[in-house]
């Protein structure tokens, strides 16, 4: 009987300084309580963390990516498309990915027990959705652009209308996860999270781009935004502990 084959990981390098936010930044507050204080130390991964569970089609629902089609009814607030594509770092698409995202809902409030923002929940949106690449290594959502809402940052604080992606690779080790904006939010000046990214080039990669070419009439405005693994043009992953932001 053969020996079992050693489990070697691709290695990629460094992506460009100033790419990605630090662990601590000094705006945005509560990263002092969650980032490490002590060097990372390193754990060997098993063959199922990096094989497993598979994320493919059988997993994904009729309205899975169609978030005003989730209810009875339609979810109140503007109806937009969110379209892109997953990129590596040498431009070629990464099919059959899992993506997800997370939002709140017009009014700005997410369907979670610790939002307390007394702006009103909507029954017909629950923010949640989620899809697979295709072989371009597109994906597309329909949802309801999200409001801004306070928070407790610093002084009469509001977060910029975001989406949150998560992006999967074969297994749930290889998450990545970002957020995407919409082109001329009035608050990008006073987030800090939107403004921990040191390179203006990459902070801009978390801009949505408006697309009248995806705008359809009477029904939903359209927005590009592509997600781009590594490299030079490598979208802005955050760590997992800011996901409730």
């Amino acid at each position: 009987m053969a020996a079992p084959t050693e489990l070697k990981l691709p290695r990629y390098g460094p992506d460009p300084e100033g790419t990605h936010p630090p662990l601590g930044f000094t705006g945005y507050r509560s990263t002092a309580l969650r980032y490490p204080q002590q060097p990372l130390v390193l754990l060997p991964q098993m063959l199922t963390e990096v094989t497993g569970p598979l994320l493919g089609p059988g997993r994904l629902g009729e309205h899975d990516s169609d978030l005003t089609r989730q209810h009875a009814e339609e979810p109140q607030g503007q109806r937009i498309i969110v379209t892109g594509r997953l990129l590596d770092g040498d431009g070629r698409p990464v099919r059959d990915s899992l993506i997800e995202i997370w939002q709140a809902n017009a009014g700005g409030r997410y369907r979670h027990t610790g939002d307390r923002w007394p702006s009103p929940l909507d029954p017909n949106f629950d923010g949640v959705g989620r899809a697979l690449t295709d072989s371009d290594g597109r994906y597309t959502f329909t949802t309801i652009k999200p409001g801004a809402y306070p928070w407790k940052n610093h002084d009469n604080a509001w977060r910029p209308a975001h989406i949150h992606f998560s992006v999967f690779g074969s297994a749930f080790t290889q998450r990545l996860v970002t957020q995407m904006y919409f082109p001329d939010d009035p608050l990008f000046s006073q987030d800090p999270i939107f403004n921990s990214i040191p390179d203006e080039k990459a902070r801009q990669r978390m801009v949505s781009r408006y697309d009248h070419g995806i705008t359809q009439s009477e029904w939903a405005l359209g927005y590009q935004f592509d997600i781009v693994l590594r490299g030079r043009e490598a979208s802005v992953f955050e760590e997992e502990e800011e996901d409730e932001d």
